[in-house]
């Protein structure tokens, strides 16, 4: 009897089983609900491997991305200061400006360097590029000094022939000492706050006995007795008398009462420049920008803003004439319809600002920021502290609106308290006080800038707003279809504020108003990045410090735009503004650069466009947009 042999196995036909086999990857919708962006599988790069620490020392200090510079004391900066002005490398001005050692009038007493061969000797190498005052058909003011030297047409005649600078509301040097005097006149401010009821914070110097002229007692105290803390860059004095009316100190955090502060005859109404009205709102016909710089506010007025308004000044600092302060009420020649924002803790004070800026700049509105999360800010009772006193709020319109003929409009936030909104119970009265435009981001104080901006919220009280109030919605506005739904699912929504939205993608104006989601390569956000240093130049100067003056803005710029994540590499789109990117490849190499949020790769793309840092060159990011408060709900 035949037999016949089993049949072999075939070959791998048995299921393998790896030992460390790897969890499946998430869906992009389950990224999504994580706040995680979904980035194609392509150009995902692989996870880490942690075998020993890695020593970023040599790369960028040791911080993981972040150059830390040395700290140093104020004595030792201060001696830095003067051994550097009397190097060769610290040419004097007007010698620079002509190329003549005979031009300083000062002479051999002159605190800087004459020795124009031994400044040329120790001058660093010329930038690539043409003068940013050549391309403009004119003669660089800074002659000698200039990185661009070789390309300038005529320096000699440099000095004759200044540039007119592109912007306006610089701080005349006359407004400025009756500033620092406190003999600038306020008489609409003090008969406003004396017709209203409210007692005086403001305290002037006492006028010494042989003084025929007189202190106006009206004007800002500036004794600079109580120093303090520095916010950001200038520093924020916001030194208020400790008595406040008592009516105001009573009402503090009670409901909105038509006769708590005495009424004053029904404002005229006053038509506003800002026409939302007119304007299809489904047509996107506005957009409005909240600029961190002048030189971000040129790229988003070119890319399609349509509405700027320049940052947030305090206006202690502008009532004492600070030079650094007024620096933020300048509008470039490019801005059709611009604001500027101010924050004031106190009716008299805000008064006072808000004439002073009438008077003195060329603006189409004021906004009061009664939004503003920073501590200093707060804890002086300025900023979105307002909101636990509305009566006080009442104040400060009632009496900013009357001595302004421009439309008069107010920044807040939700509430001061996460879950305890307020916003809603001064919508339905904000308008008789005299404000033509309320603006609302969607987040509490105490959100800071965490979690998603509570749009639900803002529509309800957009619903309140009595017909002549323009609302305007701000918080998460990252895309065109971001703003076509905000605009189409409340009717009493004017527009959209944009701004941290524009710092990581300047372009969004571009999208709105093309209705598309823009794939921009990696080239053209560098040809965007070459605008700004352009701009920077023309701003802060084509020598060596504004240079790098240039650069540092730069560097802080890039610290946002490092979020973005380009349209062709996401699963899902558009990208949302709480998205946490994972690591991942570009395109190409700048796209992966570009993406880095190490500050090692972000000096060295403005040394793509500004040269070589210095010797030394360190860079810190100083913002920190998604803090959130933990402390206030004890």
């Amino acid at each position: 009897m035949a037999t016949t042999a089993p049949p072999a196995d075939p070959p791998d036909s048995s299921p393998t089983v790896t030992e460390h086999s790897s969890p499946p990857r998430p869906s992009p919708e389950e990224l999504v609900a994580r706040a995680v962006a979904p980035v194609k599988p392509a150009f995902l790069r692989p996870p880490p491997v942690r075998d020993a620490p890695k020593d970023d020392n040599k790369a960028d200090g040791g911080t993981g991305g972040a150059v830390v510079a040395e700290k140093k004391s104020k004595r030792q900066l201060k001696r830095e200061r003067k051994q550097e002005q009397k190097s060769s490398s610290h040419l004097c001005i007007e010698v620079g400006k002509s190329g003549n050692v005979n031009s300083c009038k000062y002479g051999d007493s002159c605190r800087f360097s004459h020795d124009i061969d031994a400044y040329l000797d120790q001058k660093p190498a010329d930038l690539e590029g043409i003068c940013p005052f050549t391309t403009l058909d004119q003669l660089c003011p800074y002659g000698l000094t200039c990185r661009f030297l070789s390309t300038h047409k005529d320096i000699h005649a440099a000095s004759e022939n200044h540039p007119e600078k592109p912007e306006i509301n610089t701080l005349k040097k006359d407004i400025q000492k009756l500033l620092w005097k406190n003999k600038y006149k306020f008489p609409k401010a003090s008969a406003q706050i004396k017709l209203l009821g409210l007692k005086e914070v403001i305290k002037s110097k006492p006028q010494p006995a042989n003084d025929d002229q007189g202190v106006n007692q009206d004007n800002a105290d500036k004794d600079g007795d109580d120093k303090t803390e520095s916010l950001c860059n200038p520093p924020v004095n916001m030194e208020c008398d400790s008595t406040l009316c008592e009516e105001m100190d009573k009402s503090e955090g009670e409901p909105l009462i038509d006769n708590s502060v005495p009424s004053v005859q029904p404002r005229p109404v006053k038509k506003s420049k800002v026409e939302i009205d007119e304007i299809d709102k489904h047509d996107n016909g506005i957009h409005y920008a909240k600029a961190e710089s002048e030189d971000t506010t040129k790229l988003c007025k070119i890319l399609g803003a349509d509405i700027t308004c320049g940052e947030m000044a305090m206006c202690t600092n502008l009532l004492q004439g600070q030079a650094s302060e007024w620096a933020l009420l300048r509008r470039h020649s490019s801005e059709d319809l611009f604001g500027v924002q101010i924050c004031g803790a106190y009716p008299d004070t805000v008064a006072r600002t808000v004439e002073l800026v009438d008077s003195e700049c060329s603006v189409d509105f004021i906004d009061i920021n009664m939004g503003c999360p920073i501590d200093i800010v707060v804890n002086k009772g300025a900023g979105s502290s307002l909101l636990t006193k509305p009566m006080r709020i009442k104040s400060i319109v009632q009496a900013a609106s009357t001595v302004t003929e421009n439309p008069l409009t107010v920044k807040v936030r939700t509430a001061f308290f996460e879950g305890r909104n307020r916003a809603d119970s001064i919508v339905s009265d904000i308008y008789d006080w005299g404000a033509s435009a309320l603006t609302i981001h969607g987040r509490s104080r105490q959100q800071r800038y965490s979690k998603l901006a509570d749009w639900d919220y803002i529509y309800q009280c957009a619903q309140k707003a009595p017909e002549p109030l323009h609302v305007i919605g701000n918080g998460d506005v990252f895309s065109f279809t971001d703003w076509n739904k905000h605009v189409s699912s409340c009717s009493k929504i004017s527009t959209c504020m944009i701004a941290r939205g524009a710092l990581i993608k300047p372009w969004i104006f571009t999208e709105i108003k093309e209705q598309r989601h823009w794939d921009i390569t990696s080239a053209e956000r560098l040809s965007i990045l070459k605008d700004f240093a352009s701009f920077g130049l023309e701003h802060w100067g084509s020598d060596s410090k504004g240079v790098e003056t240039t650069r540092y803005f730069l560097l802080e710029w890039l610290s946002y735009t490092c979020r973005y994540i380009p349209v062709g590499l996401l699963d899902v789109i558009p990208q949302r503004l709480n998205w946490r990117p994972p690591s991942y490849c570009g395109r190409d190499d700048l796209e992966t650069l570009m993406a880095s949020d190490s500050a090692a790769d972000w000096i060295r793309i403005s040394e793509m466009l500004l040269g070589k840092v210095p010797e030394g060159f360190t860079f810190t990011p100083k913002h920190k947009s998604n803090a959130y408060d933990r402390a206030e709900n004890g």
